[in-house]
C-alpha cells in the first residue's frame, strides 16, 4: 500500500498515455470480436504462452460507496498478483468505465467474462488517478488503492448500470510495450436522482438452524433436555452465525423468517440442560449465551414483521413426492403450524404470521402446493426460476395460482446473489456490486411501472454471507431506487395481469433437488415412531410429558435441514425410536419361574413393574392358559384379564384365580395390552405344574388323621383313669383301716375259739381268699 501511495499522484505525459492506449488496442482482440462476445485470444499473446490479459490476477477488496452519488468519490482497493513467468515493469493500475448495460441479461454476461475486451471494457480514465507499479516480479503481489470522483466518470444523468474494470497494464521482457496483463470487472449502479416510482423490495431474513435437541430428557421430574453437542452455543456466541444474523438484521429493513424449533431449542438452553458425551451426558454450561441471544432477538423483532415457518421447517417437497405414499405423513403439518405461532409468541412475545409456506429453494410443483396449503397456509414462497415468466421485465412477486392460494415469487438472481463463498473480501465485494446492479436494472426495465419484488436468500446463510447481504441492504438505504416492504404487504400487492400463474407439473421439479429428498423409508420410520408414541401415551397419567418432546422430535425428523445429509437423518430417527422403545420398556412384566399348584383351587401371581417417573393407567394384563382343560382361568375359560394401575417407581402383583382339573404341566402366557386392545411390550411365558390330589393320598391323610384322633382319645382315657385311681385309693385306704380294726377284734375271738391252727388261713394271700361281698371290688376295677 505504501508503494502504491508513492506513485498514486504521478502524472504521465499525453504522449505516454496515447502509447499505452494504442498498445492496449494492439494487444487486445478486435473490436467486433469483443462486441460479439468472442474469446480473447490475440496473436501477440502467443509469445507469452498465451497468458495475455490473464497474466495478473486482480482482486477488488473494497468498493465504497457501493452506490455512489454525484458528489461522492469512488474508492476501490485491492491486490494484484503476477502469476506469469516474467517480471512486469512500468506497470500501473487504472479504472476503466465500460458501456452502460442495457438489462439484467447484460449484467449476467459481463459477470461471466474473463480476460480483456477493449470494445467492452472501455478506455482508461485520466492517468492522474492511476497507481504506478514500477516492477512486479513473478509470484509477487502488490496492493493498490484507486480514488476517483464520480463526476469524473462521465456517467449518464438518467442513471443505469455501468461496467467498471480495474486493470493492470505493463511490459515484459518479451513484449516491451504497454499491454493489459490483468483485469477484474465489477458494476457501478448509478442513480444520481431518486426515482419517481421506486421498486418496493422485500428481503427475507432467515433464522433457521439444524437440529440440536434430541428426543431424550433427563429421568428427573423436570425433564432436563439433552443436546447432541454444544455446536449451537458457538452459533449464538459473539461473532457466531446466529449472533451475526441478529445483530445485523436489527438494523435492516427485513422480514424475519424464523423456524420456531430454533427458538424452542435456545429457550431450553437458558435453563439446566445436558449434553451427550459418549455414552453419558454432562451438564451444559452456556445458559448465559442463550439468554443474551434471545434477549437481543426479542429487541430486534419488536414492532417488526415476523413469519413463523411450521415447527422444524418441514421438507414440503419430500412430503409431497414421497411422504404421501405413507399414511399419516401429512398429518404432522397442521400441528407443526399450530405450535409455531405459540412458540414464537411465548419466547419472543410477538405475534407471527403462519400463513406462508417456503419449499426448499422456492422450487414448486402442483403436488408441493397442495401439501403446503393442506396445513392452512395460503401463500407459497416460490422462486422465479421455478415459476418462470416470458416478460421483458420483472413482474410483481405476488400472483394468484388458484384455489385461493397466492404464490410469492422471489427474484432468482437477487436471491442467489450471496450463495457463494464470501470469506474472500473480493468475492463479497463483487457480489454486493452485482446485487445492487441487478436491483437497479429492475427499475430501468420499466421505470414507469412500479413493482414489488421479493428476495429470499439461502435458508442458512453463513456469518460472512450475512455480512455481505447486510452491506448490500445498507447501500440501498439511500432509497434512490428501492423502498422497503414487508412480506405480508408484498403478498397482498396487486398482481401483474401478465405474469405467469401456471404452476409447473411434478415432472418439472429439478432432478438435483429431488435427489436430496427424504426417502420413503424415512416416512415409514416416522409412522412407526408415531404409532409407538400413540400407544405409549394411552397408558400414561401425564401423557403431555412425552407428547411434547417426542412430538417435536418427529417434526424434526421431517426437517428440510437433513437435505444432503441422509446418514445423519437416519441416525437421528433411529435415536428417537430407540429412546421411545427404552421408555416403553420401563413398564414391563417381571420374569417369573415355573409355578407348582397342589390342589384344585389356587391363585397365580404376575407382577408388573413401572420404572417411569409418572404413573400408568388404562393398561390391561391378560393371562392365557394354553390348556384350559387341565388348568382353567376365569370360570370355564382359559383367559383372564385385569386392569393395571401403578404409580411411578412402583410395581403391582396381580393375582389370577385358577382351577386345576388334571395333573401335569400347563404353558401360561402373560401379556400387557392397551385399553384399546393393542399389544404392549413383550409377552412372558412360564409353566404351571399341576399336582391333583388322588384317593390313595386321601386314605393316607385320613389314616393319619385317625391316628391323631385315637391318640387323643387314649390320652384322655389315661388321664380319666388316673383320676379314678386316686379316688379309689383314698377309699380303699379308709376301708382298710376299718377292716383292720374289725379283724383285730375277730382274730382275738378266733384265737380264743380255734386256737393257733385257724390263724394260718391269712397266709394264703388275696388270690386264695374268698370273694368279697362287693361284686365290683374296687381293686379289680382299677387293675382292669
Amino acid at each position: 500500500m505504501a508503494e502504491a501511495a508513492d506513485f498514486q499522484g504521478m502524472r504521465t505525459s499525453p504522449a505516454r498515455r496515447w502509447l499505452r492506449r494504442s498498445a492496449s488496442l494492439l494487444t487486445g482482440v478486435p473490436l467486433v470480436a469483443g462486441l460479439l462476445g468472442g474469446p480473447a485470444a490475440p496473436a501477440a499473446h502467443a509469445a507469452e504462452d498465451a497468458t495475455g490479459s490473464r497474466t495478473v490476477d486482480v482482486s477488488l477488496d473494497t468498493f465504497t460507496p457501493s452506490a455512489p452519488g454525484k458528489k461522492d468519490t469512488i474508492v476501490i482497493s485491492g491486490t494484484v498478483i503476477n502469476e506469469g513467468k516474467q517480471t512486469i515493469t512500468d506497470a500501473h493500475v487504472d479504472l476503466r468505465v465500460g458501456q452502460k448495460l442495457s438489462g439484467r441479461t447484460s449484467i449476467d454476461r459481463a459477470a461471466e467474462r474473463t480476460g480483456y475486451y477493449p470494445g467492452l471494457d472501455g478506455p482508461e480514465i485520466d492517468d492522474k488517478y492511476a497507481v504506478e507499479i514500477p516492477r512486479l516480479a513473478s509470484g509477487i503481489s502488490h496492493d493498490f488503492r484507486l480514488s476517483v470522483p464520480a463526476d469524473e466518470l462521465d456517467l449518464d444523468e438518467d442513471g443505469g448500470v455501468y461496467q467498471l474494470g480495474v486493470s493492470l497494464s505493463g511490459q515484459t521482457a518479451s513484449l516491451p510495450f504497454d499491454q493489459v496483463l490483468g483485469i477484474e470487472r465489477t458494476f457501478l449502479p448509478w442513480q444520481p436522482e431518486a426515482a419517481e416510482k421506486k421498486t418496493r423490495l422485500t428481503y427475507l431474513w432467515p433464522l433457521i438452524s439444524s437440529t440440536h435437541l434430541t428426543s431424550e430428557t433427563g429421568s428427573d421430574e423436570q425433564q432436563t433436555p439433552v443436546f447432541e453437542d454444544e455446536s449451537l452455543a458457538a452459533e449464538l456466541s459473539t461473532g457466531g452465525r446466529l449472533d451475526q444474523l441478529v445483530s445485523l438484521g436489527r438494523e435492516l429493513p427485513v422480514t424475519w423468517v424464523i423456524d420456531p424449533d430454533l427458538l424452542a431449542t435456545v429457550d431450553a438452553m437458558t435453563r439446566d440442560y445436558q449434553v451427550k458425551k459418549g455414552n453419558t451426558t454432562v451438564p451444559g454450561k452456556n445458559q448465559a449465551v442463550a439468554k443474551r441471544w434471545l434477549s437481543d432477538l426479542e429487541a430486534a423483532v419488536k414492532d417488526r414483521k415476523v413469519v413463523a415457518l411450521p415447527f422444524a421447517d418441514p421438507d414440503l417437497a419430500s412430503l409431497a413426492h414421497r411422504g404421501k405414499s405413507v399414511s399419516g405423513s401429512l398429518s404432522h403439518l397442521k400441528p407443526a403450524t399450530e405450535v409455531a405461532a405459540i412458540t414464537v409468541e411465548t419466547v419472543l412475545h410477538v405475534k407471527a404470521s403462519t400463513d406462508f409456506a417456503w419449499p426448499v429453494e422456492g422450487a414448486i410443483d402442483s403436488s408441493i402446493v397442495d401439501v403446503a396449503t393442506s396445513a392452512g397456509a395460503h401463500k407459497v414462497i416460490a422462486r422465479s426460476d421455478s415459476l418462470q415468466d416470458s416478460l421483458g421485465y420483472t413482474p410483481t412477486a405476488a400472483r394468484p395460482i388458484g384455489g385461493g392460494t397466492t404464490a410469492v415469487v422471489t427474484d432468482s438472481r437477487l436471491s442467489k446473489a450471496f450463495q457463494g463463498d464470501m470469506t474472500r473480501s473480493d468475492t463479497s465485494t463483487l457480489a454486493v456490486q452485482e446485487f445492487l446492479a441487478q436491483s437497479l436494472a429492475v427499475l430501468h426495465q420499466a421505470p414507469a411501472k412500479q413493482r414489488s419484488i421479493v428476495v429470499a436468500p439461502q435458508r442458512v446463510p453463513t456469518a460472512v454471507q450475512a455480512q455481505s447481504m447486510a452491506r448490500a441492504l445498507q447501500a440501498l438505504g439511500t432509497q434512490r431506487w428501492t423502498q422497503p416492504l414487508d412480506l405480508v404487504a408484498a403478498a397482498d400487492a396487486k398482481p401483474d395481469a401478465d405474469a405467469n400463474t401456471k404452476v409447473p407439473s411434478t415432472s418439472q421439479y429439478p432432478g438435483k433437488l429431488r435427489k436430496q429428498e427424504l426417502p420413503v423409508e424415512a416416512f415409514q420410520d416416522v409412522r412407526g415412531t408415531q404409532e409407538g408414541l400413540d400407544m405409549f401415551e394411552g397408558i400414561l397419567t401425564q401423557a403431555d410429558r412425552v407428547n411434547t418432546p417426542f412430538g417435536r422430535a418427529i417434526d424434526r425428523e421431517l426437517s428440510a435441514s437433513w437435505r444432503g445429509n441422509p446418514a445423519a437423518a437416519q441416525q437421528y430417527r433411529n435415536g428417537v425410536r430407540s429412546y421411545l422403545r427404552d421408555l416403553t420398556e420401563e413398564v414391563q412384566l417381571i420374569e417369573k419361574s415355573d409355578v407348582t399348584l397342589s390342589g384344585r383351587s389356587a391363585t397365580i401371581p404376575v407382577t408388573v413393574q413401572n420404572e417411569l417417573v409418572q404413573g400408568i393407567d388404562h393398561l390391561v394384563l391378560r393371562l392365557t392358559s394354553h390348556n384350559p382343560t387341565r388348568l382353567n382361568l376365569d370360570g370355564d375359560k382359559g383367559i383372564a384379564e385385569q386392569r393395571v394401575q401403578i404409580d411411578g417407581g412402583h410395581s403391582q402383583t396381580v393375582k389370577f384365580p385358577a382351577t386345576a382339573n388334571v395333573n401335569g404341566q400347563v404353558q401360561m402366557t402373560a401379556q400387557l395390552y392397551t385399553q384399546d386392545g393393542k399389544l404392549y411390550g413383550q409377552a412372558m411365558d412360564f409353566t404351571v405344574k399341576v399336582s391333583e390330589i388322588t384317593p390313595t393320598v386321601m386314605l393316607v391323610i385320613a389314616g393319619g388323621v385317625l391316628l391323631l384322633v385315637l391318640a387323643g382319645i387314649r390320652m384322655y382315657t389315661q388321664r380319666k383313669r388316673a383320676g379314678a385311681d386316686e379316688t379309689a385309693a383314698a377309699e380303699a385306704e379308709e376301708a382298710s383301716n376299718d377292716d383292720d380294726t374289725a379283724r383285730d377284734g375277730a382274730e382275738g375271738t378266733r384265737r380264743d375259739i380255734d386256737g393257733p391252727d385257724r390263724g394260718q388261713a391269712s397266709d394264703l394271700g388275696p388270690e386264695t381268699r374268698p370273694e368279697s361281698g362287693d361284686p365290683s371290688g374296687a381293686g379289680e376295677k382299677v387293675d382292669r
